[in-house]
C-alpha cells in the first residue's frame, strides 16, 4: 500500500500516514514508515492488546484509541477519527504553506491490500504446495478487512476454480454469508482480534469464498495453545480459530485421506504475551479452570516452602462489604470507595450476585477523558472478567493471583462472594504473628515481676490486643 501510495499518489518522505487498525496492519505500516521517513498515526480500539500498543510506539507511531462499543459509522469511532484528522492536517498544511500532506492508506477500501495477497500470499501457497492443478483441495482462512481471503482466493481460483474456499468469522461479526449465519455474539463482544467486523469492508469480495462459518472465543484460545505447546508454532487468537475451525469443518464432513487442507495462520503470538499466553487471563475469562491453571504454575520437582502452601482461601473468613447496584453513580463508587478506604468496588445484580468490579483507576481515566461525569452510571464501565477463586485454593496461589492483579472475589463468612486484596492478605498473614509476639513479650514479664506486679502491664495488653489475647496470655502465664 505504501509502495503503491508513493508511485499513484505523491507519497513523499516528511509526510503522515494515517490508518484506522486493529493492530496488524498498523504494525506492519509502521516498520514501513520507520524505514521510508513517513511519520505515523494509528488509530486503534482500547481492546486491541497492550502487547500492540508498545510495539507501535517503539516504532515511532502515534496512537489514539477509542471505545470499542463505537460501531463504524460513528464519528468517534478508530475509523471517523483517522478520516477526519487526515482532512484536518492536510488543510492546516496547506494554509501554512507547508509540504507536508497526510495520507489515510485505509485498508478497507485500498486494491493494494487484496493485490499484496493475490501476488504475494496466493503465489506462496500455490507455489509451496506444488504449483499444479489439484494441488489444493480446501483453503480455511479468518477475515477482517478481507485483504488476505480476498486476494490468496482470487490467485488460488484463477489457478485451480476447484479450490473451496472456507472463510472463519466471530460470532457478532457481520462478514459471512448468507447474512441469516451473521446472530449477535458474546453480549460485550469477542475476546479475539484482527478478525470479524461491523461493517462489509470495500476490499471484500465474498463471492470468492465458497462457504463461510461462525466461530467463538472457546475453542480458540485452547487451540492457540495447543499450537504452540505441541507444534512449536507461535501463533496469535485468529489463527487459533482458523484452525480449530478447521478441523471442525473436515470433521464434519468427513474429508478423508488424500486432501490437502490449508490454514492460513495470519496472526502471530508476540502481540498477546498477557493475554491467551497467560493461565491466568484464560481463567479469568473462563476458557480455563482454575485447577488447571495451579498446574501450570506449580511443581512438584522441588519443595514449596512458600507461605500458605498449608492454608486454604476460606480460612480467611473475611467479612462482607458494602457493593454497587446496576444504577450506581460514578460519584456513589467514588464515596463508597472512600469510606472503605479501597480502590476498587464490587457491583451485584438485583439477585445479590457479583457481576463486576469497577476501579478508581477506571474512574480517573473515563473522567480525565470526558467518557462520563460524576452523575454518570457505571455499568458499561464495569470488569466482567474479574479472577473468581475457590475456598480451597491454597493461599500461596492466592498470593501469586494478587501479584498479578490487585483483587480477586472470594467467598466471605455469609457465602456471598467479596473482593480480597493484597493489604486483606498482608493483614491475615500477619496479625497472628503480631499477636504471638506481643503476648511473649507480656509473659516474660509476667514471669519476671509476678503476676500481681503486672496488672498495668496486662491492662495495657488487653487494650491493645483484645480479649482472646489477654485470655490466651493468662492461661500461659499460668
Amino acid at each position: 500500500m505504501i509502495l503503491d501510495a508513493e508511485k499513484n499518489a505523491g507519497l513523499k518522505k516528511g509526510d503522515i500516514i494515517l490508518e484506522p487498525t486493529s493492530g496488524n496492519t498498523g504494525i506492519g505500516l509502521s516498520l514501513a514508515a520507520a524505514a521510508r521517513g513517513y511519520k505515523m498515526i494509528i488509530t486503534m480500539p482500547e481492546k486491541m492488546s497492550q502487547e500492540k500498543r508498545d510495539v507501535l510506539t517503539g516504532l515511532g507511531a502515534q496512537i489514539i484509541r477509542t471505545p470499542n462499543h463505537y460501531g463504524f459509522d460513528h464519528p468517534d469511532c478508530h475509523i471517523g477519527i483517522a478520516v477526519r484528522l487526515a482532512k484536518e492536517l492536510t488543510a492546516e498544511a496547506i494554509e501554512k504553506n507547508e509540504p507536508q500532506r497526510a495520507y489515510m492508506l485505509d485498508q478497507y477500501k485500498n486494491p493494494s491490500n487484496p493485490m499484496a495477497h493475490y501476488e504475494g500470499t496466493g503465489t506462496e501457497i500455490w507455489e509451496q504446495c506444488g504449483g499444479k492443478v489439484g494441488c489444493v483441495d480446501y483453503v480455511f482462512m479468518g477475515a477482517g478487512t478481507a485483504g488476505t481471503i480476498t486476494g490468496v482466493s482470487r490467485k488460488l481460483k484463477e489457478m485451480d476454480s476447484n479450490i473451496k474456499i472456507i472463510g472463519i468469522d466471530p460470532f457478532g461479526s457481520d462478514l459471512a454469508e448468507p447474512v441469516e449465519l451473521n446472530t449477535p455474539g458474546p453480549e460485550f463482544g469477542y475476546q479475539v482480534e484482527g478478525i470479524g467486523y461491523d461493517f462489509i469492508p470495500r476490499v471484500a469480495d465474498r463471492q470468492c469464498v465458497d462457504e463461510w462459518i461462525k466461530s467463538s472465543d472457546e475453542p480458540t484460545f485452547p487451540m492457540c495453545r495447543r499450537l504452540i505447546n505441541s507444534e512449536g508454532l507461535l501463533c496469535g487468537g485468529s489463527s487459533g480459530t482458523a484452525m480449530a475451525y478447521a478441523i471442525k469443518y473436515i470433521k464434519e464432513h468427513k474429508i478423508g485421506k488424500g486432501k490437502r487442507c490449508v490454514v492460513v495462520l495470519a496472526d502471530g503470538v508476540r502481540n498477546y504475551m498477557t493475554k491467551f499466553l497467560n493461565a491466568d487471563w484464560m481463567v479469568e475469562h473462563k476458557f480455563m479452570t482454575e485447577e488447571q491453571c495451579l498446574d501450570l504454575n506449580t511443581t512438584n520437582l522441588v519443595k514449596n516452602t512458600d507461605y500458605g502452601t498449608d492454608k486454604k482461601v476460606k480460612e480467611m473468613n473475611l467479612p462482607d462489604l458494602e457493593s454497587l447496584n446496576e444504577k450506581s453513580t460514578c460519584e456513589e463508587a467514588i464515596n463508597m470507595m472512600k469510606s472503605m478506604n479501597r480502590q476498587q468496588a464490587a457491583m451485584r445484580d438485583a439477585n445479590g450476585n457479583m457481576i463486576g468490579v469497577i476501579t478508581i483507576n477506571e474512574l480517573m481515566y473515563r473522567l480525565s477523558k470526558k467518557h462520563m461525569t460524576l452523575k454518570s452510571t457505571i455499568l458499561d464501565r464495569i470488569n466482567r472478567k474479574f479472577r473468581a477463586v475457590g475456598d480451597d485454593m491454597p493461599l500461596n496461589e492466592l498470593v501469586r493471583v494478587l501479584i498479578r492483579a490487585p483483587y480477586a472475589a472470594i467467598n466471605g463468612k455469609s457465602g456471598k462472594q467479596r473482593l480480597v486484596t493484597s493489604e486483606d492478605m498482608v493483614e491475615f498473614m500477619t496479625k497472628g504473628s503480631q499477636t504471638e509476639e506481643a503476648v511473649k513479650e507480656v509473659k516474660a514479664e509476667v514471669e519476671s515481676a509476678g503476676w500481681g506486679a503486672s496488672m498495668g502491664t496486662v491492662s495495657l495488653a488487653v487494650a491493645a490486643m483484645g480479649v482472646g489475647a489477654f485470655a490466651y496470655m493468662k492461661n500461659n502465664a499460668n
